[in-house]
């Protein structure tokens, strides 16, 4: 288990040891929660990358304004709350997704 790319543990009869050393561990016994888990994954990544990339743009947006003068600090510091906000309520969509 402790070779393996990703280990997976099915089921909580386990033991310690192999809870701990597992990278998924699924609660029942139903093999169709790994493919859920992945799904899940998957959103969550195209989520965080949209995040990420919404922050730099936004920075840059202003960043070019301040160096250009149009934008105060006090501009700069609502842009940053507003995009940590904005990212905040783009990962609380992944809650209502269906899998």
């Amino acid at each position: 288990m402790a070779l393996a790319d990703v280990g997976v543990v099915m089921g909580g009869l386990n033991s310690d040891a192999t809870i701990e050393t597992a990278d998924v561990m699924i609660q029942t016994d139903h093999p169709s929660k790994i493919a859920t888990a992945r799904r899940i994954a998957v959103a969550t990544h195209t989520v965080v990358w949209q995040n990420i990339w919404l922050a730099f743009a936004v920075k840059a947006v202003v960043l070019a304004l301040g160096a250009g003068g149009p934008a105060t600090m006090w501009e700069a510091i609502f842009a940053d709350v507003g995009v940590a906000l904005l990212a905040i309520l783009n990962a609380v969509r992944i809650l209502h997704m269906k899998f």
